[in-house]
């Protein structure tokens, strides 16, 4: 069984709501579809609703329990505008300007799962990247005790000996250029506990670096040792079963044999299955090497540490990259409900009524 047909099991037990913010691009409809049809739940598309209708129509796809809606002529827009202007950031600024605000679809699904009218988005395929992450993290509030987000790539190599099967989460892709040492444990630890979300296995984290264990002494490696023992902290203290271990090469980190002949001991070294990396820059050129080279399934980016599940697609994202972002998008929802249980009371019911 692959990932997909794994996570796809699971969220048919308990179905989610998903927006879409580019609801007119053809391949969200299609992966719109897609989701309905595997039974994970319902899809939200947003939009100009005759134009996705008609797009529907000639490209021969179902709108079954696909939720068209136009921010322009939404219901909810006079509630979501009276909450943008308590925020801070929007208290001052003039009625019209904020309306336009909340009618800009990006903001305005980020306003929907704030208000539990979604479990999850999926965006970012018409849009730079900060148009995307704007609204969120300007909207949704860290969970308890994050204090960074990160993006996270989940791959997946077909018949790999790497990894979990083949699968590995690899961190930070998508948000902090140059993270301290405290925000790289963070990210160690929130990568930690989707790759657990995903695989039901324990996550094995390593902090690459271009030394392995004290093989160059600089700032750079100190910051990566410390943000390691932060992270063994945060899971002792937790009793979370997360092994962590680091600074670690990407190659002892990731084969036995490498591990092995450089004398490294644990349950880390040479069969990591999630890889946290030292600057963003780094991370984001592996993940796509690594998805091209290896021609892997990758799913990204997952915007770890919201209080609600949010993703971002990248503009080039196929289909089936939707689809797929979007099932774990639910399955993180999922486990929302179970880690944090006043989130679930918000609007859990809701999202049983609309799956049944």
């Amino acid at each position: 069984m692959n990932l997909l047909e794994s996570v796809f099991g699971k969220v048919q037990r308990h179905p989610k709501r998903i927006v879409f913010p580019d609801g007119n691009e053809l391949r969200v409809l299609k992966a719109a579809e897609e989701f309905v049809f595997n039974k994970l739940g319902v899809a939200i598309l947003l939009g100009d609703r005759t134009e996705i209708a008609l797009m529907a129509k000639e490209n021969n796809v179902s709108l079954h329990r696909i939720l068209l809606i136009n921010p322009r002529e939404a219901d909810d827009v006079p509630v979501f505008l009276k909450y943008l202007t308590t925020l801070p950031r929007y208290k001052s600024m003039a009625q019209a300007e904020a309306l336009r605000v909340v009618m800009n679809p990006n903001y305005f699904a980020a306003l929907m799962i704030q208000h539990g009218q979604a479990d999850g988005l999926v965006g970012g395929l018409q849009s730079t990247s900060g148009s995307l992450l704007r609204p969120l993290f300007q909207i949704i509030k860290p969970l308890p005790g994050v204090k960074s987000i990160c993006g996270c790539m989940v791959l997946e190599v077909p018949k790999s000996p790497y990894g979990e099967e083949g699968v590995l989460c690899l961190a930070d892709c998508a948000v902090i250029p140059k993270p301290n040492t405290e925000q790289l444990a963070g990210i160690a630890i929130e990568t930690g506990k989707l790759m657990r979300q995903l695989t039901g296995h324990t996550p094995r984290v390593a902090m690459l670096s271009y030394s392995t264990k004290g093989s160059a002494h600089t700032e750079e490696v100190e910051r990566l040792v410390a943000a390691t023992a932060l992270a063994k902290q945060h899971f002792i203290e937790h009793n979370l079963d997360i092994e962590i271990d680091g600074e670690l090469q990407a190659d002892a980190a990731l084969v036995p044999e490498v591990a092995q002949f450089k004398g490294l001991q644990g349950t880390v070294a040479g069969r990591a299955n999630v890889l946290i990396f030292p600057d963003l820059a780094s991370g984001n050129i592996a993940a796509k090497l690594i998805e091209r080279l290896a021609r892997a399934d990758a799913f990204g980016q997952l915007l770890l540490g919201l209080d609600k599940p949010a993703a971002e697609v990248s503009r080039g994202a196929t289909t089936r990259d939707i689809l797929g972002v979007a099932a774990i998008v639910a399955l993180q929802a999922i486990a929302y409900r179970n880690l944090y249980p006043e989130q679930g009371a918000r609007y859990g019911a809701a999202t049983e009524a609309a799956a049944a």
